[in-house]
């Protein structure tokens, strides 16, 4: 099984904090769609297997790559609590600092760890498996730049306090294989 992680195309956010938080998609979305459909391989006959997080930017780019999606809650981007929507300048540094230091296991007030994160797009993933699609059929999973890392992370056992280092752009594929058991990355952030 091949298993295209597609991150979202840009959005209208700099500088904001916006992890849970709808926000506008670039005007480049058609540009962006485009090319990146254009890198993908044709579908099967039956149609991609195509998943997605339940975040309006995921699903507007799913739309676009597949008829059927199938949205699932623990492909979204990680929870930043009483952060979002918020300036990352205004943001207080006594609570930023702190997490900074060690956002695997400190959660922003009122949100979820980067660790919870991983756990929960490892259980996505490990249900994937179970699902046995054909060898060669194609699997699209659209989400977000931080659920691609923890994902990545979690399947090369990278620590996650690393997962940062792995530069993850919009539009990007990240191409795993799941073979004898095992996940391999193929492509990162192609």
């Amino acid at each position: 099984m091949t298993v295209y992680l597609i991150r979202h195309t840009a959005v209208q956010a700099t500088g904001i904090c916006y992890g849970h938080h709808e926000v506008a998609l670039a005007d480049t979305f058609p540009t962006e769609a485009a090319q990146l459909r254009a890198r993908l391989p044709g579908p099967p006959p039956g149609g991609y297997l195509t998943f997605s997080s339940p975040s309006a930017r995921c699903l507007t780019l799913a739309a676009e790559l597949a008829p059927t999606i199938t949205p699932d809650e623990r492909l979204r981007e990680m929870h930043f609590g009483r952060w979002e929507n918020q300036a990352w300048a205004d943001l207080p540094p006594a609570e930023t600092g702190p997490w900074m230091a060690d956002y695997v296991n400190l959660a922003p007030p009122g949100g979820e760890t980067f660790g919870a994160v991983q756990q929960r797009a490892a259980t996505f993933l490990a249900e994937l498996t179970a699902l046995e699609p054909a060898e060669d059929a194609p699997v699209l999973v659209v989400t977000h730049g931080g659920t691609i890392r923890a994902l990545v992370s979690h399947c090369l056992d990278i620590p996650l306090s690393n997962a940062f280092q792995l530069h993850i752009d919009f539009a990007s594929i990240t191409k795993l294989q799941w073979q004898h058991g095992r996940w391999n990355l193929l492509v990162l952030n192609g």
